[in-house]
């Protein structure tokens, strides 16, 4: 008897998890994207990883002016009920709640099955002696004299409460029927729903990506250059290549190049892979390589307007090359510059010349033997790499871990290792330095490349074999056609 009642038992343990996955699984199928970006007039740009709970609705990212002429970007969430009028998500509400039914059912048939089963158990033995009594009494009728009836009417009269049980176990061998046939109804129909949802949620979440992406876009032309305040949590994006590197983007404003370069270690390195989008770049798909002319040195190179900008190996020569073309454009030697691990950060890695753009165009960051070691900012110009103009910021190079420009600002880190943060700015547009402490999470410990990319206002880090981005948020005062 009890191993019927042991299968009952093991098909509820098994339906259980069933209706356990569904009910995990079922909730990501509604959640959609949204956060809040910037507020208009003197404030802060918040740029920020969207990663939304499943309550929250379509974001539109807005622009707009208030009363005074000043910008506003904002990104809105609708209320939690306007996707109610949505016949899918209607269906799934009402999915959740049969999943949700029929989960609790089976949780009070696997309670009652469990402890009936352990009363069956227990009178196990007695069945067994009662089976063998009867069996003597059927084979003997004469063997059962008035004291062995009694001892075998009273041991019937213990099992009479089993009947009762027993009967329970058929009613719910028939509700566990039940169950199995609608759960594969309620696969079967949350199969239909997954399917009619897919192409079209694919579609509809890639125009309004497109759409987002349009009105982020010009929202932010629309904010100036600001003061950096603040840095995000890391976004890991992907894990490839040695401890030393560099990836960029464009960083050439405005641009539609989504192209994305990858250049791995730092010392003799001549393999540049390009890659179609972010997201193929993820996947370590849809590349191209390009073999340059002439290895590089160090990590600070920088892709502006279809070109890469880096340092020759073993010189302080700034080479031009252009990936359209497949050839160097220009090359000019920077003046006095040091290399070869003469003036590099604190982590090493002929990291003597960094080169970066940012929404004023671009720059190389270096020292030279006169300045005593001291950071420079050249600001170059970007046809024939001639110099502009240069500055002397004071700071030693080698105590410096890494650094990067924001609208004609350098920061500098203090480290690349953990507890790095960012300690010192010079602004270009004043000549004028402060230590500042603005703090950042290094996730992997070493830091060997990090750049600011004015398009997407986010930094660009290589972190011990990660490809990692910052969001960074801006102090600034938005400039209109009255001001």
């Amino acid at each position: 008897m009890s191993v019927p009642l042991l299968k009952i038992g093991a098909v509820l343990s098994t339906m259980a998890m069933v209706t356990n996955w569904m009910s995990q699984t079922l909730p990501s199928l509604v959640g959609l994207n949204g956060t809040t970006v910037s507020r208009g007039g003197t404030s802060e740009r918040i740029v920020s990883a969207l990663y939304p709970s499943p309550e929250e609705g379509w974001q539109i990212y807005s622009s707009a002016q208030d009363a005074d002429g000043k910008c506003i970007c904002t990104v809105v969430a609708p209320a939690q009920n306007m996707c109610n009028r949505d016949p899918r998500s209607r269906q799934l509400r009402q999915l959740m709640e049969k999943v949700q039914n029929i989960t609790q059912s089976m949780e009070l048939l696997d309670l009652r099955t469990n402890r009936d089963l352990q009363y069956v158990r227990n009178t196990e033995s007695l069945m067994k002696t009662v089976d063998v009594k009867l069996k003597t009494a059927s084979d003997n009728p004469r063997s059962l004299n008035p004291k062995s009836l009694q001892e075998l009417k009273d041991k019937v009269t213990q099992l009479l409460p089993l009947l009762p049980v027993l009967e329970q176990y058929k009613t719910d061998a028939r509700q566990i029927s039940r169950v199995r046939e609608e759960v594969r109804n309620l696969s079967l129909v949350l199969m239909a729903i997954q399917e009619e949802m897919g192409a079209y949620d694919y579609e509809e979440l890639r125009h309004r990506v497109l759409l987002l992406e349009t009105r982020l876009h010009s929202c932010m032309q629309k904010l100036g250059c600001g003061k950096l305040t603040g840095v995000s949590n890391p976004i890991t994006i992907r894990a490839s290549g040695s401890r030393f590197g560099s990836w960029m983007t464009d960083t050439m404003i405005p641009s539609s190049d989504n192209r994305v370069w990858s250049m791995d270690g730092y010392f003799k390195g001549r393999r540049v892979l390009e890659y179609r989008t972010l997201n193929d770049f993820m996947k370590g798909q849809n590349f191209v390589q390009h073999l340059l002319p002439h290895p590089w040195a160090g990590t600070g190179h920088v892709v502006y307007n279809g070109s890469l900008y880096y340092n020759k190996y073993q010189s302080n020569i700034i080479i031009k090359y252009h990936f359209r073309s497949r050839s160097v454009l220009v090359q000019r030697s920077l003046s006095g510059a040091g290399y070869n691990n003469t003036f590099p950060y604190s982590w090493g890695g002929s990291s003597d010349i960094d080169l970066m753009a940012d929404e004023n165009g671009l720059w190389a960051v270096y020292t030279t033997i006169p300045n005593a070691g001291n950071i420079v900012i050249s600001r170059l110009e970007p046809q024939s790499l001639e110099v502009l103009q240069t500055w002397d910021t004071g700071f030693p190079k080698r105590s410096a871990g890494e650094s990067f420009m924001i609208c004609s600002t350098l920061y500098v880190t203090n480290s690349h290792l953990a507890g790095a943060k960012i300690y010192f700015a010079y602004y270009t547009n004043s000549s004028s330095y402060e230590y500042t402490d603005i703090p950042f999470h290094n996730q992997y410990s070493h830091i060997s490349m990090m750049d600011y990319n004015p398009r997407e206002r986010v930094l660009y880090t290589w972190n011990n074999g990660h490809q990692v981005l910052y969001n960074v948020t801006l102090f600034q005062v938005v400039k209109t056609a009255g001001d």
